[in-house]
C-alpha cells in the first residue's frame, strides 16, 4: 500500500518526489482503513496521508514549506477520493467527502473529536446513520455520539488502537 502512494504521487510532480521521506517502519501503519471494508482501505489511507501532510506527521512525506503541503494534502485527498469512487461505493465517497470537511471545520473551530469523526466514518463507510451524529459535532462540538457509532460498528479494541495511533500521528 505504502509504496503504491509514494510511487503514484512521485510520478505525478516532482514536488511530490522531492517530499518522500525514508519510510520508518513504527509510523507507517495503517489506521483508519482497518476499520472498512479492505478494498477501500487504499483508498482511505492516502485520503488519510493528506489529512496528516495538512494537520499532523506524515508517514510517507515531508514536505519543503507550507505551501507544499497545502498542494500534496489536497492532492491525496483527491487521489484517495478517485481510488474509493472506482470501486463503484458512491456512498463512500459522499461519506468520506462529508468526512474531510467536517474535520476541516472542527480544525477551524478549534475543536476536538476528528479521531472519532474518522473512526465513525470508516467503520461505518458507505453506510448511512452518522447524519446526526456529525451534527453534533458540527453544531455543538460534541465528539459523543460519533465516538458511539463508532464504537458500536467495530468495537472498543479496534477503535482504541485506531485513536491511540492517531493522536500519536497528530501529536
Amino acid at each position: 500500500m505504502w509504496e503504491t502512494i509514494a510511487g503514484e504521487a512521485a510520478a505525478e510532480s516532482p514536488l511530490w518526489a522531492e517530499a518522500l521521506v525514508e519510510r520508518d517502519g513504527k509510523r507507517v501503519a495503517p489506521v483508519f482503513s482497518e476499520l472498512a471494508s479492505p478494498e477501500l482501505a487504499l483508498g482511505i489511507e492516502t485520503i488519510y496521508e493528506g489529512y496528516l501532510v495538512h494537520y499532523g506527521a506524515p508517514r510517507l512525506f515531508a514536505p519543503a514549506d507550507d505551501d507544499v503541503a497545502l498542494l500534496l494534502g489536497d492532492y491525496l485527498y483527491a487521489h484517495g477520493l478517485v481510488r474509493v469512487a472506482a470501486t463503484g461505493n458512491v456512498a463512500a465517497v459522499a461519506d468520506l467527502s462529508e468526512l474531510i470537511a467536517l474535520c476541516a471545520q472542527a480544525r477551524s473551530d478549534g475543536r476536538s473529536g476528528d479521531g472519532v469523526a474518522w473512526a465513525a466514518t470508516c467503520a461505518r463507510l458507505g453506510g448511512s446513520g452518522l447524519d446526526d451524529a456529525r451534527d453534533a459535532l458540527r453544531l455543538t462540538g460534541d465528539p459523543k455520539p460519533l465516538e458511539d457509532a463508532a464504537r458500536a460498528a467495530a468495537g472498543d479494541d479496534r477503535v482504541e488502537r485506531a485513536l491511540a495511533a492517531h493522536t500519536d500521528l497528530l501529536g
